[in-house]
């Protein structure tokens, strides 16, 4: 893989970023964010203050990746995929006044290495997602996902379970199929 940066793509000087790693268009890295190397980062990916992003990860086009994320290595996120880390979200105070970072607690999210997260997932802050986890497209996380779970819903459940190389190992039946006909 040879290093790229998309002339379009907006990077903080306060941002590191590793050798061999690829920047599309129109991205922006703000401050104090941290990207490995050999990474992929893909179109209109929006990188808040402070993240952390692994070696040989690849990120989709259209993710918002925001304060409070930490994803290690080998992570694979999936196109529009969203990170909150607000969980009581305002735009204004009590008193009326328009909210500033000392009005809110950033939670933390860490995505595991060799995770996978599949396209227009929507993560909840506080989570941690285990090592070799996948998450199905279109799913809500509202918990934490153990390693190797294979999970997907909104919200989403366990399923099953994956090996490293993604493939489904055990399925989990839901309580419907376990009733007889």
């Amino acid at each position: 893989m040879k290093a790229y940066t998309d002339k379009t793509a907006q990077i903080s000087p306060k941002a590191s970023i590793g050798i061999k790693t690829t920047i599309w268009s129109y991205t922006k890295i703000r401050e104090n964010v941290r990207i490995g190397e050999e990474c992929s980062i893909g179109i209109r990916v929006y990188i808040d203050i402070g993240v952390s992003i692994g070696n040989r990860c690849k990120i989709q086009n259209g993710v918002s990746i925001f304060q409070g994320v930490i994803i290690e290595d080998e992570v694979f996120i999936g196109p529009h995929v969203c990170f909150a880390n607000d969980k009581i979200p305002r735009a204004t105070t009590l008193k009326g006044k328009p909210k500033t970072e000392c009005d809110w607690k950033m939670l933390p999210t860490v995505i595991k290495k060799g995770a996978s997260i599949g396209a227009n997932v929507t993560i909840l802050p506080n989570i941690t997602i285990g090592e070799y986890a996948m998450i199905g497209a279109g799913s809500v996380i509202t918990h934490s996902v153990p390693p190797f779970a294979l999970v997907y819903g909104n919200p989403a459940k366990i399923r099953g379970q994956v090996d490293k190389s993604g493939k489904v190992v055990r399925r989990v039946l839901s309580h419907e199929s376990n009733h007889k006909k």
